[in-house]
């Protein structure tokens, strides 16, 4: 704000300015930034003033300005004390590395980023921070185990040897698998590079692009399939499977080149690939799930690569949606087509556009990592055609495996709907206000009638036993062939009688044989038998015909079509019109299957003590089973049966916990809930994981989910450990995540639960784990044991190279 106002006063001086002359209140009235407070006390003391030098009222306005100073200055205070959060952190470290890489572009291309900012101290420093606080470690701490200044001129001098930097570890067996991990200065060097990728290409990447990404994760890559795809007919996902071999890596350093002109940065990337340190599958395990067997460049390096697939699915859909020939074939049309289409991309896919177009076939790709899912909707011709045209271009160009006979081009009103990022998509028609008002009646209707049903059933049944206590009294009397009435059952079941049967005996012999006469297997259980061959004969023949009569047209009006009823209603054609929605469903079995196979629940479904955790802490073994919950179910908090997998996954694994618990202490599982109230407050029950995620939707930081700064924690997955040993003085040992010097109390052995390579499609949520670190050794101190179970790092914050 400018003061621009002149005021004059003949006072004399206060806090040193002239008062009986002009003053011009410029911002550079502020610049002296030694005294603030008596500035703003002079400022606010010298406005108020009045002409005729009323002294009394300035001091206490002079008083109240001091006060009104002092607030500021205690908020000024306050703001400079608030501790930013680690994602805070990390943007301002990578807003400094956008400003050193914007400073080398030149004449359209980034030139010599290894030289001016990658192998830089401060920029290596940055980098190692990065790292840290990915692995929650305090940036404020001074770690001198790694020299940046040596590390930055053996990159300069060609000194560096990738090689030399690298741990490799094999599986046991005859036919090894080899994974190769990279020591803390290799990882340094590839956060590095990938800070600066980042900046290169983040603003280019395309919009059908999700995963490790800026905003753009797995819930917006579903999010976009709901709810910006309209009016969908067929749909069909593409399986990737390749490994990077000398083409991939030659057409990947091909596509850098267009933008980064620095032939250091590209002998160093080789020289990862030929160590095999850095390296990337396709289609060989679920992206940001394998977590550690894929470096910290993998994603950004695989998106720089299928932007190649981004810029022709643009090219290939403007010419199926803009160019495409219908049945008019007038030239000005096909212009309006063609500017139509570059206005929805433009609008980025603005639902009133694309509704109201309905002139042509429409074409919907989205792709998170090697996973790509496409809708289209037109003719199932347009989607072969189309599905034909993306294939042989990821063969021939690209030069990947296409799995396309397992991913048939499905219609969208299927009932089987299609997997894409292991959920199941599917399309379900959702009612309208007067359909769903006429289920609800046919709901109550049904309801009433079971409840009439019930009442029925118990009062025959009841009747039933009467007649059976009154025929064993009888026997007992021996007055069972007096009876008035031949034609009750129970003279009927007295006609098989024989002679010499005793009167204690003959009636049970009776009831066996009647019961053969009447067929009795047949009927499901011993009360229907009281009512339909006992009770109802006995009845008044009006009543059951009344009460038959009811259940008739009970069942007639349940099972009546919707549209008949709905005819009866006025103004049913415009209140029952219905709508097809694109539905995300979580799979449901495969999360059963997995709690199956980390042994928490039995075969049959039902939880079970976890034998691995048993030996750890009980605070622990409570942290473990919370960080699974809370993950899980952020992870699946957008999909549509979110209410069940809560249920599903809350209640399972909290008693899972508590036997864990029981069998740990060897005491009975009421006493372990009553012990651990408190501490099994920890694993969320569903009304607080519903208020945690409406709190962290309304009131979360921006950074704090942003999949591009927490690559490898928010896909974390599951992680089972077991305590291996306690660390003594004579067998010492650090923690193992990066960055953390701090004395590890316990090892731990890392279990390996899923040794098979799952496709994406087929898991979602996962945590494959590569099979060379199964039963491997970790050390780690409490706080970081905490983080990992809670899913605060992931297992790539850990150096696995500690031990050699």
């Amino acid at each position: 704000m400018r003061f621009r106002g002149l005021f004059t006063v003949s006072i004399g001086k206060l806090k040193g300015f002239s008062l009986s002359q002009p003053m011009n209140l410029t911002p550079t009235f502020f610049r002296d930034e030694g005294k603030p407070v008596e500035k703003l006390q002079a400022l606010i003391c010298y406005s108020s003033f009045s002409t005729n030098g009323d002294l009394k009222k300035g001091y206490e306005k002079m008083m109240l300005a001091k006060d009104l100073a002092c607030l500021v200055e205690e908020s000024s205070h306050k703001d400079e004390r608030k501790v930013k959060s680690r994602m805070e952190l990390k943007r301002s470290i990578e807003l400094r590395v956008k400003k050193r890489v914007k400073e080398q572009f030149i004449d359209g291309k980034f030139r010599n980023l290894m030289v001016n900012v990658i192998a830089v101290p401060i920029t290596l420093q940055d980098a190692y921070n990065c790292i840290k606080l990915n692995s929650n470690v305090d940036i404020s701490v001074k770690d001198d185990s790694i020299c940046f200044n040596s590390l930055a001129k053996e990159l300069l001098d060609g000194s560096f040897d990738v090689g030399e930097d690298t741990v490799s570890f094999s599986t046991r067996g005859v036919a090894k698998e080899v994974l190769i991990l990279p020591n803390p200065k290799m990882i340094i060097v590839q956060e590095a590079i990938r800070m600066v990728l980042e900046v290169v290409y983040r603003p280019h990447f395309s919009k059908i692009s999700h995963g490790c990404r800026t905003g753009r994760g797995h819930l917006t890559a579903l999010r976009y399939i709901k709810k910006q795809v309209s009016s969908p007919s067929w749909w069909f996902p593409l399986i990737l499977n390749k490994k990077v071999d000398a083409n991939i890596i030659a057409k990947l350093i091909s596509k850098l080149e267009e933008k980064i002109e620095d032939d250091q940065l590209y002998v160093i990337i080789r020289s990862m690939f030929d160590a095999q340190v850095l390296n990337f599958e396709f289609g060989g395990f679920p992206k940001g799930h394998g977590l550690p067997q894929e470096g910290v460049l993998s994603p950004i390096l695989m998106n720089v690569y299928l932007d190649f697939f981004d810029q022709e699915f643009y090219r290939l859909s403007m010419r199926y949606e803009a160019l495409h020939q219908g049945d008019d074939k007038d030239e000005d049309k096909s212009h309006s087509k063609l500017r139509n289409w570059f206005r929805r991309q433009l609008k980025e896919n603005d639902l009133k556009c694309t509704t109201n177009d309905n002139s042509g076939p429409r074409i919907y790709c989205c792709r998170f990592m090697d996973e790509i899912f496409f809708v289209v909707s037109g003719s199932k011709d347009i989607a072969l055609s189309f599905k034909s045209e993306i294939v042989d271009f990821l063969k021939n160009s690209l030069r990947l495996d296409v799995d396309d006979e397992q991913t048939g081009v499905l219609p969208c009103d299927g009932s089987n709907g299609s997997r894409f990022l292991g959920a199941l998509v599917k399309r379900r028609v959702q009612e309208g206000p007067a359909t769903s008002a006429v289920h609800k009646l046919k709901e109550k209707v049904r309801l009433f009638a079971s409840q009439k049903q019930d009442a029925w059933n118990v009062g025959c049944v009841g009747i039933g036993k009467k007649w059976l206590a009154h025929g064993l009294k009888k026997v007992k009397e021996s007055e069972i062939k007096h009876l008035a009435d031949s034609g009750s059952t129970l003279s009927k079941v007295s006609c098989f009688r024989k002679a010499g049967m005793e009167t204690d005996h003959w009636y049970k012999v009776l009831m066996k044989v009647w019961l053969q006469d009447i067929k009795a297997k047949a009927a499901e259980n011993e009360e229907s038998i009281l009512s339909k061959y006992v009770a109802e004969p006995a009845l008044p023949h009006e009543l059951k015909e009344s009460y038959y009569e009811f259940m008739k047209c009970a069942d007639e009006y349940v099972s009546s079509e919707t549209a008949t009823t709905l005819a009866l209603l006025p103004n049913s054609s415009s209140n029952s019109g219905s709508v097809t929605i694109t539905e995300i469903l979580a799979p449901t079995d495969a999360i059963k299957k997995r709690l199956f196979r980390y042994g928490l629940t039995t075969s049959e479904g039902y939880p079970r003590a976890a034998s691995l955790l048993v030996l750890q802490d009980s605070i622990q073994i409570i942290d473990w089973f919370s960080g699974i919950v809370r993950r899980w179910l952020q992870w699946y908090q957008d999909y549509d049966n979110f209410n069940e997998v809560k249920l599903l996954i809350s209640s399972l694994l909290r008693k899972s916990c508590v036997r864990t618990l029981a069998t740990k202490y060897r005491i009975h599982e009421s006493e372990i809930e009553k012990q651990f109230d408190s501490e099994l407050c920890r694993i969320p029950s569903i009304e607080e994981v519903e208020q945690e995620l409406t709190y962290e939707t309304s009131y979360s930081h921006p950074f704090d989910n942003d999949e591009a700064l927490m690559y490898g924690i928010s896909y974390s997955g599951l992680c089972l450990l077991s305590l291996a040993r306690m660390v003594s003085q004579s067998r010492p040992c650090n923690c193992f995540v990066l960055g953390c010097s701090v004395a590890a109390p316990s090892v731990y052995t890392l279990h390996v639960m899923e040794r098979q390579k799952f496709p994406g499609w087929k898991t979602g949520f996962t945590s494959c784990i590569h099979p060379s670190l199964n039963k491997r050794r970790i050390g780690l101190c409490k706080k970081h044991l905490k983080d990992l179970y809670l899913g605060h790092i992931s297992l790539q914050s850990i150096d696995f190279g500690a031990w050699k």
